[in-house]
This record gives structure tokens, sequence and C-alpha cells, in this order.
């Protein structure tokens, strides 16, 4: 069952679901999602010298990575076949009896951007600000600005609450993750040998 406004709202006056800062309730909160603000950092893949990113090895991928904050009251331009990596201002704590579904607004969608490439669900437990998946699959540079609504966040309600929610106890490698957050997958249990409990089903969400 998706969340109405009315369960969503009523959720998050009981405090179990937390959705902060919400700048406006009555723009934000939609017939039956939450739309989110994109926040003013980004990480981007420098364009030369990058060599083949292996798995193993992505945990290293912030050398090849840096960091912008784009000040109050400027933009930041997505051009053409880019990808970044955004985040919402929102930070979220999903309840273990909730599955979060990230999608972008249709309107961004009209103008060719993609707010997230595969990482689509936010875990039940997981709490944090949301990293995007930014693309624009157009022809023109785009301007995106920090404050924007740039994406609308789904609560669907699952038969019974999750035995083993996101979280520290999973070894959960994006919990309560700030800002733009590069790949971990190097640390999955496949590549370094490390507990099998670990969870990498994403975004933010747990992304």
């Amino acid at each position: 069952m998706i969340l109405s406004d009315a369960d969503i709202l009523g959720r998050l006056a009981d405090g179990d679901l937390v959705v902060e800062p919400l700048a406006d309730v009555d723009q934000q909160v939609q017939p039956a999602s939450v739309d989110l603000r994109l926040g003013e950092r980004f990480l981007e893949f420098r364009r030369t010298n990058i060599p083949c990113i292996h798995p193993t090895e992505a945990d290293e991928v912030g050398e090849y990575v840096s960091e912008t904050t784009v000040p109050e009251g400027e933009e930041f331009i997505l051009h053409p076949g880019d990808f970044v990596l955004g985040t919402t201002i929102e930070r979220v704590e999903i309840p273990p009896d909730l599955l979060a579904t990230v999608q972008g607004r249709s309107s961004l969608g009209r103008l060719a951007i993609v707010i997230h490439a595969t990482a689509g669900i936010v875990d039940p437990g997981y709490h944090g600000q949301i990293t995007l998946e930014l693309s624009n699959l157009g022809t023109a540079p785009v301007a995106l600005t920090p404050g924007m609504r740039v994406s609308q966040l789904i609560f669907t309600e699952l038969t019974s609450p999750a035995d083993r929610p996101y979280g520290s106890e999973r070894g959960s490698k994006y919990q309560n993750q700030e800002g733009p957050q590069a790949s971990r997958i190097g640390s999955d249990s496949e590549f370094d040998g490390a507990d099998e409990t670990g969870s990498d089903t994403d975004d933010g969400g747990s992304r």
C-alpha cells in the first residue's frame, strides 16, 4: 500500500517517519509523495587520467572525484552526457515497516535530467541524506539550483516490519551519510570477505 498525503502527514506527526527540514509542507507534501530539494554539494569525476575502476578498488574512487559546493544564489550547470553525484537537503529516517522509492520530478525529466541511475530504493531503517545520481541525457546544458525541488519520495507500507532493517547491525555502508557519497562497493563481502550480512541496496538509500 502506497501512503497518501494524509498517511504521510500522520506518520511525520507521529515521528516514526522523518523528512527534515521541510521548508514548505503544503508545497512539498504531494498527494502520494514528498518532494525533496537539491543540496549544494556535488561530486564530479575528473575528465582525464582516470584508469578503469574495478569494484575491488571502488573505495578508492575518491581519488578520481572532486567536490564542488555551489554558493548560495548560484547554479550548477549539468552538461549533456555528464554524470555527477548530488544530495538532498532533507535528511530522512525510514521506519522498519516502510520502503521508500526515489523518483525524479517529471518537470526535470522533460528537460532530460535523470536523478538516479539504478539506486531508487531507500531501505527500511535507513537514516541520512539521499545521494542523487544526476545525469543529463539531453543535448543542451541544464542549470540546477540548490534548493529546487528535484526528486520525490514515495512510501510503500510493508506487509510486516523488516526483521533486519538497514543499519549498523547489518554493516550497512551508507547509514547516516551526509552529502553525496562515492561508491563503497569494494567493501562488499564478495570482494573483500566482509560479513555477508552487509547490505548495499540503495540510495541513498540505502545507497
